[in-house]
């Protein structure tokens, strides 16, 4: 029966290593990353989370159309569904790439969550949990940070298993 699985903490938590850790008990495995290189400090980071994976990973780019993607991998492994696992990385940078893009944020995570129904893959889904810290100074910050914190919730309330990770150490919230 296939499990989704949400991991949320903050930057640099381990949430990343957690999921690729999980993800190793799989004979197939996918990542679905999100973020793009919009400078040499974002172009580092990107390099070495792909040095973290092994050849074996098959890996998609989805800024925006996260829901096409994991369709797209599901169709990829319609094969052996129960030996394949599909890594997202991360829901924080697609809601801003969305936010960014002018986008529906509410529509394209209703479209992502049909997908992830529709999968026969068990998913993976990393996210930021922003709503521990300050504050934002700005509007867009606050909105920011509320529209991380609804999407959390919506992604908390259908997966199977939530951990939140610190300082590397995984927490069982649910079930």
């Amino acid at each position: 029966m296939k499990q989704t699985t949400l991991l949320l903490g903050g930057a640099r938590s381990g949430k990343s290593r957690r999921a690729l850790l999980l993800a190793g008990h799989y004979e197939r495995r996918i990542m679905i990353a999100t973020a793009e290189a919009g400078d040499e400090e974002m172009e580092a980071r990107i390099a070495l989370h792909r040095a973290e994976r092994d050849a074996s990973w098959r890996t998609f780019d989805a800024p925006l159309d996260l829901a096409g993607a994991v369709g797209e991998a599901g169709r990829a492994v319609d094969s052996a569904p129960s030996e394949t696992v599909i890594v997202v990385d991360c829901l924080t940078l697609w809601l801003s790439n969305l936010m960014h893009a002018g986008l529906d944020v509410d529509d394209e995570t209703r479209r992502l969550l049909q997908s992830v129904q529709q999968c026969e893959a068990d998913i993976i889904f990393i996210s930021n949990e922003l709503g521990l810290g300050l504050v934002p100074e700005t509007k867009l910050g606050r909105d920011f940070r509320d529209a991380q914190g609804r999407l959390n919730q919506r992604f908390a309330d259908a997966a199977d298993v939530v951990e939140f990770v610190a300082a590397g150490l995984p927490l069982r919230l649910k079930p």
